[in-house]
């Protein structure tokens, strides 16, 4: 029997779509390579500018900030959540449920102006002036910190039930207790699912950061608005902020990255060893 001669099956479609998408994006570069109303040299000028520099830092330090102790107490209102304690569990939906509720940029105008409810603020005999305490920056942190502890709530949340209950029925019959047994046991295993959302939050938070700026913090971009208030070079300032988010984000993209092949090498390892077997390309006979 005459063995058949197979080719791969064509598919001209792709490369159609292809040749189209190239022309299409070499349209829109050349178009801004050459439009003279982008201001490339005010964006080289500017891109390293000191006050530039000066709201990319606080920028960087607000997300930071806001990230750590969201995450922290994310990892609090999450175990508060799936606590057998009734209270506590009702507690903590009741804070996901308000600050996951309520749009970031109300919060954020609510804690600047919280010395209007409570124009000292202290703990027993220390007391301080609301408006000397609560600074933009302060209340900026407050804002972000604790509307992004919601959604860290859910996320951890999500990612300790991904956990086999035989797990945590393991720890406890080995004698520990519950802490002992979440931090040994159970987020070690959870941070493969809770990685990647997390990385994804920490990326949004840096671009939600921007909305500092209705409070007068000095973040990148109410840097840059000062700026072009000045000169009147909107475009190429809005540029210039554009490329610094674009970098850093794409920072923080590689460090998930590295994070989610640290916490997933288990599970690639057992893809490996089970791996299914390759079928042949679908192919037609000549």
């Amino acid at each position: 029997m005459q063995p058949i001669d197979a080719v791969p099956v064509r598919r001209p479609g792709r490369w159609i779509a292809a040749i189209a998408v190239a022309v299409l994006a070499a349209a829109v570069v050349r178009s801004v390579a050459t439009n003279p109303r982008f201001q490339w040299d005010v964006v080289g000028e500017m891109l390293f500018s000191e006050r530039i520099l000066h709201g990319l830092l606080l920028t960087l330090e607000l997300t930071a900030i806001a990230m750590v102790a969201g995450v922290a107490l994310g990892v609090v209102v999450a175990v508060a959540r799936m606590s057998p304690n009734k209270l506590l569990a009702g507690a903590g939906a009741f804070y996901v449920w308000l600050f996951r509720g309520t749009p970031v940029l109300v919060q954020l105008l609510f804690w600047s102006f919280i010395a209007a409810l409570y124009p000292t603020v202290g703990i027993g005999p220390f007391e301080a002036d609301a408006n000397l305490l609560i600074t933009p920056f302060m209340a900026a942190v407050l804002g972000l910190a604790l509307n992004e502890a919601a959604y860290m709530a859910e996320i951890v949340r999500a990612g300790i039930a991904s956990v086999p209950e035989g797990q945590s029925e393991a720890a406890s019959a080995l004698g520990m207790s519950r802490l002992q047994m979440l931090r040994r046991i159970v987020l070690p295993q959870a941070m493969r699912v809770i990685v990647p959302p997390t990385g994804n939050e920490t990326i949004s938070m840096l671009k939600t950061t921007s909305l500092v700026s209705v409070i007068a913090s000095s973040d990148l971009l109410y840097s840059a608005q000062l700026i072009y208030s000045q000169n009147f070079k909107q475009v190429p300032l809005l540029i210039v902020v554009c490329i610094w988010y674009l970098a850093i984000t794409t920072l923080l993209s590689l460090g998930q990255a590295a994070l989610e092949r640290h916490y997933g090498r288990g599970v690639r390892r057992t893809r490996k060893e089970s791996k299914p077997m390759r079928f042949l390309k679908p192919a037609v006979a000549r």
